[in-house]
């Protein structure tokens, strides 16, 4: 389907996807962008081979310091722009066209799809912060949100209010406004489903040369950059939890075995297919989590219904201040967590915008927008109350180790260490490392679709042994970071990706109101269906 309007035009045949391919080896890939990919990601290995972890992670880290003070007011300001800019093309005559036009139906049913978005999105974040986040801001861990008094019920109402204020409506708004721009242009304009795409009325022609090369190269690095750095954090985490269950020792050998079990596990789910793989993951991801949500509410009931309304209180009277950074005198924080958070949410933007993009043809723009950003904050709402506010009950009434410490040690534990306060504490803690691998599994197999689309060209269908070497590369970074660094060579590429979200805010606010000039070519137009992309 052709892109026309009175400003700008394409014609599908301007950018044939694999006009400028490889198909050597049974592979399809975009030469410049698979190339330039791959060279640069082996590069990048080579590179951390031959520095000191440390001297590399201080060096990154000072940069990375200096994004986030400096750029503050456009990561803030960012995330609430894209926020009003969701809530007013939802409620707006916008929000009645279709993805994929008045014909299409949705490929999967709501349950799969918003399994499918959340496990890809959150997931696992709400595993290792659950306990830790609202903790470490009720006990003065790094700075209070609004510099509020630590221990004090005003303390425990804000504490809870910022947790959900970070896993909330501003960082599914970034991620909702991604995924429209994509999805729209793939089934709406019929171009390839990468980040060029969203950039024709602003670029024009440009997109198909090397601006686009350039666009599209730097989204597969943050992405692939971004799973890397998650599959070490996850494995850490997961080793940590089953050294702390099984009495191992937490070491190098243990955790590359997990991560060699997470990447040959995701490799099983490609193979598998989309139905047979994530949708299969995504489906067992919430049931797993609900069960375990369930089992901790019901052993707290009391506590977590107070937790849940001090939650929502909080939030509610607190999200204007919290969104804002002039008159703070709380910086520190402000930079370490909110900032911190506005950054990474973009930095995963482009790995969550795509794969909902697959897999949303046929919602309506309105429905795509209030479900992406409404249910998994209500979710997120719930799990952030209910764990946080039974560890933080746990400390006021010193209770288990974080009663006796006061608070959280080591973050990677202290999901086990609230679990260790009940008498069936490690079956818990069982269910907790099972979660968080399935969650692992699934973010990497989504992550590889992802990353094997934009070095295609673009394209939704292409040979399954593409994904195959993206879950390896991915997997082959994390242990090789881990191997020479431990957890410094994960955080520093985590801080590198942090750098990387500064110039990919612009790019987000640049695809928005893009997808505003290209929604209003729709108005009072008929629309036809399109269920192929090129």
């Amino acid at each position: 389907m052709g892109f026309k309007s009175k400003k700008y035009s394409i014609d599908s045949t301007d950018y044939q996807v694999g006009q400028d391919n490889i198909s050597k080896w049974g592979m399809d890939v975009h030469n410049t962008v698979f190339v330039a990919s791959l060279g640069l990601s082996i590069l990048f290995i080579v590179t951390l081979l031959a520095l000191p972890p440390a001297d590399a992670k201080a060096a990154i880290d000072s940069i990375k310091g200096a994004v986030l003070s400096n750029f503050d007011f456009l990561f803030m300001w960012g995330a609430n722009i894209l926020l009003i800019f969701a809530i007013i093309i939802a409620f707006s005559p916008l929000g009645k066209i279709r993805l994929g036009g008045e014909g299409a139906t949705p490929d999967y049913s709501k349950a799969s799809w918003i399994s499918m978005l959340f496990a890809a999105g959150m997931g696992i974040g709400l595993i290792f912060w659950g306990v830790a986040e609202p903790t470490a801001f009720f006990t003065n861990w790094f700075g209070t949100p609004l510099n509020v008094e630590p221990f004090t019920e005003a303390g425990r109402e804000l504490a809870l209010g910022a947790t959900v204020f970070h896993w909330g409506l501003h960082a599914w708004a970034i991620y909702g406004m991604t995924a429209l721009c994509l999805a729209y242009f793939v089934y709406n304009k019929g171009l390839p489903l990468s980040m060029r795409s969203v950039f024709y009325p602003l670029l024009g022609d440009r997109v198909w040369g090397k601006t686009g090369d350039v666009i599209d190269i730097l989204t597969v690095l943050v992405t692939l950059f971004g799973l890397a750095t998650s599959l070490g954090l996850g494995g850490t985490q997961a080793a940590s939890g089953i050294s702390h269950v099984f009495g191992m020792e937490n070491n190098i050998y243990l955790q590359q075995s997990i991560i060699v079990l997470i990447m040959g596990l995701a490799i099983i789910s490609v193979l598998r297919g989309m139905d047979g793989g994530v949708k299969f993951l995504s489906n067992l991801n919430m049931v797993i989590a609900f069960i375990f949500l369930g089992l901790i509410a019901v052993l707290n009931f009391t506590t977590v219904l107070d937790s849940l309304v001090t939650a929502v209180t909080g939030y509610v009277k607190n999200i204007i201040p919290l969104s804002q950074t002039s008159g703070r005198d709380d910086t520190t924080w402000l930079h370490g967590w909110t900032v911190f958070y506005w950054a990474w949410w973009v930095a995963y933007a482009p790995f969550f915008g795509m794969f909902v993009a697959r897999i949303s043809r046929g919602r309506t723009v309105r429905e795509f927008l209030l479900c992406v950003m409404l249910i998994p904050t209500m979710v997120t709402t719930a799990w952030m109350s209910i764990f946080g506010g039974v560890a933080i009950q746990q400390v006021i009434d010193k209770v288990g180790k974080l009663g006796v410490d006061q608070g959280i040690t080591d973050v990677s534990l202290s999901l086990f260490h609230m679990l260790d306060a009940y008498p069936f504490g490690d079956i818990l803690s069982f269910i907790a490392v099972a979660l968080i691998i399935v969650f692992f599994v699934t973010t990497l197999d989504s992550g590889s679709i992802v990353i094997d689309g934009m070095t295609a060209g673009g394209k939704l269908e292409v040979p399954v042994k593409q994904k195959v070497v993206w879950a390896v590369i991915s997997g082959v970074i994390a242990m090789v970071m881990l191997w020479i660094g431990g957890t410094q060579s994960i955080q520093a590429l985590q801080s590198i990706t942090i750098i990387a979200a500064m110039p990919f805010t612009i790019i987000l606010l640049l695809g928005s109101v893009s997808l505003f000039k290209g929604l209003l070519t729709e108005v009072n137009k008929p629309q036809v269906s399109t269920n192929q992309v090129k």
